[in-house]
């Protein structure tokens, strides 16, 4: 059973894997090796179930990944207790591109359409979805505030970025209870972030753990195993985040993570 840590200060218990789904809504414009086609919902619900038995709690979800939101609200009826939801706000995926808007009235919007879409009355973590202009958005748009206002009501419980600068980082590290940093073997530029936020205990969710399926430019035996032990080998990092819909890459992912967690019991 892959364990689970606290995620920072929040009083949430992640698995130190999650699932993330934009496969599970959108397939344009992203930059996977492969093409690939949105599964069917069974499919989803078999990967979910599949996740669960092996002790995944954490799922990864965005407006901008598609369907995604509307497909897990229909996949997690009757189960909602049973997952950690991390959401996010900022970025919409319309007409084969990205759109921001990080102001307090979309944001407000963004968070009621999730909440529908899930079918949900809060959401566990909400992060802004960053366009790679963090600092602005932090300064100018006050979207911290924003998102602490949504805690205060019970909309969420907690909040934070996913950031595409160093200097973003380690704000949401001081000024948020979660950020979310890219960090795999080939891209180790945020290893400043995970560092100082398990010295503040603050959350860290790993994003393109597997370098969105490039991990076959390693030069080593299993690449897998070589990234899950270099992500989870720190100890700042909460949980990293696996997006595939493929049942036999996730077994692959999951054996990993049992098998790094198991050799450091």
């Amino acid at each position: 059973m892959i364990p689970k840590k606290l995620l920072g200060q929040t009083n949430l218990n992640v698995s130190v894997m999650g699932i993330g789904t934009v496969k599970f809504g959108r397939t344009e414009g992203m930059k996977y090796l492969t093409r690939y086609e949105l599964p069917s919902d069974q499919t989803i619900q078999d990967l979910l179930a599949y996740a669960k038995v092996h002790g995944v709690n954490l799922i990864d979800t965005a407006p901008a990944y598609g369907s995604s939101e509307t497909r897990l609200g229909k996949a997690l009826k009757g189960q909602r207790q049973d997952w950690v939801i991390v959401s996010k706000a900022g970025e919409e995926f319309v007409n084969g591109k990205s759109i921001y808007d990080f102001s307090a009235k979309h944001f407000e919007y963004s968070i009621q359409r999730s909440l529908r879409e899930l079918q949900t009355d809060y959401i566990d973590v909400l992060l802004v979805h960053s366009d790679g202009n963090d600092m602005h958005h932090i300064q100018h748009d006050k979207v911290f505030e924003t998102l602490a206002k949504f805690k205060k009501q019970g909309l969420i419980r907690a909040y934070g970025m996913s950031t595409k600068t160093l200097k973003g980082g380690m704000n949401a590290v001081l000024n948020a209870d979660v950020v979310m940093v890219t960090y795999n073997p080939a891209m180790t530029e945020e290893k400043t972030v995970i560092d100082f936020a398990y010295q503040q205990n603050k959350g860290v969710l790993v994003k393109k753990a597997f370098a969105s399926g490039h991990l076959n430019r390693m030069e080593v035996a299993n690449p897998i195993e070589a990234a899950v032990s270099f992500v989870l080998g720190h100890p700042g990092v909460s949980s990293l985040i696996t997006g595939t819909i493929d049942p036999k890459h996730l077994a692959e992912n999951i054996h990993a993570v049992e098998n790094f967690c198991g050799i450091v019991a």
